[in-house]
């Protein structure tokens, strides 16, 4: 595992084309969210939504110990702010965590993630995982709840399962993980962002528009299904009558890749 720097940022941004990996880079401290890393997160979630060439995002960790070990609570604790605030970001954030941002996500746990660390890679809208990742809300156990949006994975996944993973506290292995819904692709460690791009690369290709229609009436119809029947007569009147639209179906003809404007 390559050491890490002073210089270098906790939140690592890279492009690959059409998708951003965003990666969390303080292995020393099993990717512990601190303020620097909400607040770069926050910054690159607004970035890829104003930006209409980015049309996913990859989530990853540093190293082997952890995809992320959730709030970095000593951090929060001696100030260290990680920069000025900028509560955009972290509004930002918080869409994120609670599944409200337009580009799809793709979680990569290149390691394990427990507690607010599964907290965060839930709130991606498709996983893929080491096969030697553990998963797990442990939170009960130390006399807690999981505070982070974990009481709410009944929404990802069947409510007995969820329930199990909240109650008992207990990890599960990664085949378990698929077994039940909660992740979608298992790979060898060494595998997993390639496999993550690929997912990606998958999403990408497909209408700007139609993605963020997609993601929002999926989130609606289990949030707040009135919501979700006001937006899907709305969304089908704009997103139908686009440019992508018309552009989807003639590509579909000529027997063609589509050429997406965003339009």
């Amino acid at each position: 595992m390559t050491d890490v720097t002073d210089t270098e940022p906790e939140l690592v941004e890279t492009r690959h084309g059409n998708v951003v990996v965003l990666r969390l880079n303080r292995p020393e401290a099993r990717n512990a969210l601190s303020p620097g890393i909400l607040h770069g997160l926050g910054r690159a979630i607004i970035a890829a939504e104003a930006d209409p060439e980015i049309r996913a995002i990859v989530l990853t960790g540093t190293g082997d110990r952890a995809f992320c070990a959730g709030m970095d609570l000593r951090a929060f604790a001696s100030g260290d702010g990680g920069g000025p605030s900028d509560p955009e970001a972290m509004k930002a954030f918080g869409r994120f965590i609670a599944g409200d941002v337009a580009v799809p996500l793709v979680g990569a746990a290149q390691a394990t993630a427990v507690a607010g660390g599964l907290e965060v890679l839930t709130a991606c809208d498709v996983i893929v995982a080491s096969s030697e990742a553990k998963f797990g809300l442990p939170e009960v156990k130390r006399g807690l709840f999981a505070a982070g949006g974990g009481t709410a994975l009944g929404r990802k996944i069947p409510i007995a399962f969820a329930m199990e993973l909240l109650l008992t506290g207990d990890t599960i292995d990664a085949q378990r993980a698929r077994e039940i819904g909660l992740i979608n692709v298992v790979v060898e460690p060494d595998q997993v962002l390639t496999a993550a791009l690929e997912l990606a690369e998958r999403i990408a290709v497909n209408g700007p528009l139609a993605l963020a229609a997609t993601k929002e009436l999926a989130r609606l119809a289990l949030v707040d299904p009135d919501r979700y029947q006001q937006r899907h007569g709305e969304l089908q009147k704009s997103v139908f009558a686009s440019d992508d639209a018309k552009e989807g179906a003639t590509a579909f003809i000529e027997r063609r890749p589509a050429v997406w404007t965003g339009r």
